[in-house]
């Protein structure tokens, strides 16, 4: 046996040894796709124009706080989400120099118009569009802290399209799905605030002694009124500052915990710099009252007692599986702006399994097929393609093992068709091993020719074939990917054992034989 034929018979143990050895064991190393295994697939959509909308809420905020640092009192705001700008009421015979200071110095990336009394702070197009991009991957990356604590494994959280506002999240095992689109919708994004005024039974009585208005750096909020047992019974509302004095960006950390009467809360403590800040407020407002706010909805109002500097807590009518989402949520982030769902599916454990039994069922039936076919129809030849076929499966398994590819029901159809087409290679090859002795030429010559005039049609067809797949893998999504995926690794693998392989085996069969007058074709 030369060295060329050791050679190749190396490389052929080698690429097989690797794909056992990453198979190994199938049932740890396969990973099962949603539609196999059960979960929830969802598609979100990011209301970027909250973020947009909290931007120039939190710019205009940030314009009157400065300007009043300045001795500069500006009067009412008019915030214009869909047009991205808002208007400042700025008192008559003002300077116009000393506000346009401050503009500059903390909003320089809006362009300014003066006119009168009023003027328009607007937002450019490419900020706006920062903004919105910022907006969905500080949500993408929310939804997987939160996934992530919730203890899914392997799920598939990923933004559709470069700009898009779309969030693919797919959760494979998941057995309380409703529990999860909860915790993935919720904002939970948690702010204390000074109040004003209330608690009130309606708002009217509450904006009595402003004259019916809300001020122009406070705004009107609702939490539950609850009776003597906890019980809700009705709304009641509350006259808060805009600005919060600390929020949940500024959170250290956040758990489960009970109130005073055994009820569960949630506790949680502040990051240093947000700690001392809080200090100084409450250390400087003791007898008032505090609004511990969620989603813009008072959880509770309790009375500042002494100084508080790094920790809280949060009560309300929780069960103990909402103390803890709460919690989850608090830790992982508030998202930046609401979402939609747009498509939901479930995929119950049950029928994942029926279909991986179906899907096995029909892989090996396809199989058992084509070897019969292969054997009868190319005889002694045709062992010879159903040994590559083989090696081709184990290739193929032990590579999507290896790049930890996700076995989904459309890679299973993947695998089927790779059956096919990983035989096809060896039609060409052999057909070709058959013109060529039928004009005449010796088996040696034969196979010769075979494998070297049919290579360029089958790395015609393969290369075509992956480009597509290759496609379907760049623009596709969840199961289009799995499929395009399981495609391409098939293809290459049958491009090694159509070619390399099973000329390897009819050179060994060859081998030492000085004259061979017949083929088995």
């Amino acid at each position: 046996m030369d060295k060329k034929m050791l050679w190749r018979i190396g490389l052929i143990i080698a690429v097989v040894a690797i794909s056992l050895v990453s198979l190994y064991p199938p049932g740890k190393r396969i990973h099962l796709g949603l539609d196999l295994r059960g979960g929830i697939h969802l598609v979100l959509r990011v209301n970027t124009g909250d973020a947009v909308k909290a931007e120039l809420n939190d710019a205009s905020q940030r314009l009157v706080s400065q300007a009043k640092q300045k001795g500069i009192e500006l009067g009412k705001i008019q915030v214009d989400p869909a047009n991205q700008l808002f208007k400042v009421q700025v008192p008559s015979g003002l300077e116009g120099g000393a506000l346009s200071e401050v503009a500059a110095s903390y909003l320089p990336e809006y362009k300014l118009t003066t006119g009168g009394q009023e003027w328009t702070f607007a937002l450019p197009a490419n900020v706006a569009r920062n903004v919105r991009d910022l907006a969905v991957k500080q949500a993408v990356e929310t939804i997987r802290n939160r996934v992530d604590q919730f203890g899914v494994s392997e799920p598939v959280i990923q933004r559709q399209g470069i700009e898009g506002q779309r969030i693919l999240v797919q959760l494979p095992g998941v057995d309380d799905p409703e529990r999860v689109k909860e915790i993935i919708k919720s904002t939970a994004f948690l702010e204390l605030k000074e109040v004003m005024a209330g608690p009130a039974q309606d708002r009217q009585s509450l904006l009595a002694k402003y004259n019916g208005t809300v001020p122009d750096d406070a705004e009107v909020l609702t939490g539950d009124r609850k009776d003597m047992d906890g019980r809700t019974v009705g709304k009641e509302y509350y006259l808060v500052r805009k600005a919060a004095i600390v929020s949940g960006r500024e959170l250290r950390s956040a758990r489960r915990s009970q109130d005073e009467y055994g009820q569960p809360a949630v506790s949680f403590s502040l990051i240093p710099a947000a700690a001392s800040k809080f200090g100084e407020y409450t250390g400087s407002h003791i007898g008032t009252n505090m609004a511990i706010v969620l989603d813009n909805k008072v959880m509770s109002a309790p009375q500042i007692h002494g100084r508080i500097t790094d920790s809280g807590i949060i009560t309300g009518s929780f069960t103990v599986k909402q103390a803890e989402d709460l919690a989850l949520n608090l830790r992982a982030g508030a998202l930046p702006a609401s979402i939609t769902y747009l498509e939901e599916r479930t995929v119950g454990p049950s029928l994942g399994h029926d279909s991986v039994v179906r899907g096995v069922r029909a892989a090996i039936v396809g199989l058992i097929a084509v070897m019969l076919f292969m054997m009868i129809y190319y005889k002694w030849s045709g062992l010879n393609a159903n040994i590559a076929l083989l090696l081709n499966l184990i290739i193929l398994l032990g590579a999507m093992a290896y790049f930890g590819a996700t076995l989904t029901l459309p890679g299973i159809a993947g695998v089927i068709l790779t059956i096919g087409m990983a035989v096809d290679a060896n039609v060409l090859i052999f057909e070709r091993i058959r013109e060529e002795m039928d004009v005449g030429k010796t088996v040696r010559s034969s196979i010769d020719a075979g494998f070297g005039r049919a290579f360029g049609t089958i790395l015609d067809a393969n290369l075509t074939t992956l480009i597509a797949a290759l496609f379907l893998f760049q623009f596709g999504t969840g199961p289009v990917k799995g499929f395009a995926v399981t495609l391409s690794i098939g293809i290459i693998a049958s491009m090694f054992t159509a070619v390399f392989v099973s000329r390897t085996l009819y050179m060994i069969v060859l081998a030492g034989k000085d004259r061979v007058e017949s083929l088995s074709i």
